[in-house]
Order: structure tokens, then sequence, then C-alpha cells
């Protein structure tokens, strides 16, 4: 699963100056974006598409999240009426293993990064520059510690999930 780093630069030079080096480092162009408030120039950065300005990750995941414990609700509700109304039956076991499949989905949303937009709201308006970087999960130390290393003047915002192959 593909992952977003969230870096902010406290101006369009520094954030210009991480592009480059990221992208002769191998970080394609098209897998950053920068973000800032509508009075703040980008030139030169990578644009952010309107999805990735929205978080379409950030509903994505709320969507799953909400669903997923909807079913649980529902599957745990069939489970006391059937049991309450049938005893002991074979339709139990479709119950429990529909509750045990929304448990597992659900331990494993807990345990996906989950680093979102909203975070940054009050740093964009101070003016300050976001870039986001898809890479692939075994390039995330390499990328955050060569921004750590070179532009110590970037925070690093977290990290999200599955950005770069959904193109959110």
């Amino acid at each position: 699963m593909n992952r977003r780093l969230y870096f902010l630069f406290p101006d369009r030079a520094h954030a210009l100056a991480a592009v480059t080096e990221l992208a002769g480092n191998g970080v394609r162009e098209d897998s950053m974006y920068a973000l800032a408030d509508k009075n703040i120039r980008l030139d030169g950065l990578p644009n952010a598409t309107s999805r990735q300005k929205h978080d379409a990750a950030h509903r994505i995941e709320k969507l799953l999240w909400s669903t997923n414990l909807v079913l649980f609700c529902l599957a745990f509700g069939s489970f006391i009426t059937l049991l309450i109304l049938n005893g002991l039956n074979s339709w139990l076991l479709v119950c429990i293993g529909l509750m045990v499949a929304t448990f597992l989905a659900g331990l494993r949303f807990t345990q996906v990064p989950n680093t979102h937009l909203d975070e940054f709201q009050d740093a964009l308006a101070h003016g300050e520059i976001l870039l986001m970087v898809d890479t692939t999960e075994s390039r995330l130390a390499d990328i955050e510690d060569r921004i750590h290393r070179h532009h110590p003047e970037a925070a690093i915002g977290g990290v999200g999930w599955g950005a770069g192959t959904l193109g959110l």
C-alpha cells in the first residue's frame, strides 16, 4: 500500500528546494503536490488536484469506517435476535462470522496511518506551504530522512494511506 508523507515549509523557496532535491533522487514530480492558502504563490511547485485539496482520502476512510461499524451492529443485533427467537442454529454462525470479519477490519483501520488535511488548516492559514509526497512504504524512511537532514526548516507532518494508487 502506498503512503502519503506531509511536510510543512515556511515559504515557497524552501518548498521548491525540497521538490527539486526529491525529484533529483527519484521521486516523480507527479507524486508530489503542494497546497497553500489562496494568497500564497506556488509557482514552480507541483499543483494539487481538486480531490487532493478537498482530502478525498479522508472522506473515503470515514465512509469505510462507518460502514464497518454499521455492519458490525447489524450482525450483533441479528445474533441477539436469532439467539432469543430461535435458540442455537446455523444462522448464528453467519452472524458470528460477520462480526469477526468487521472486528478484524476495524483492527486494521486502527493500524493504518491517518494524517489528514484538516490537521494543517492553521499552518496553511499562516502562510505555510504543505508538500505532500506519495511514495511506496519502502521509501518512507529515506524520504523523511532526506528532508529532515537537508531541510531542517520543514516540519514533518505525518503519514497517510494509499494516496498514490487512488489518485486522491
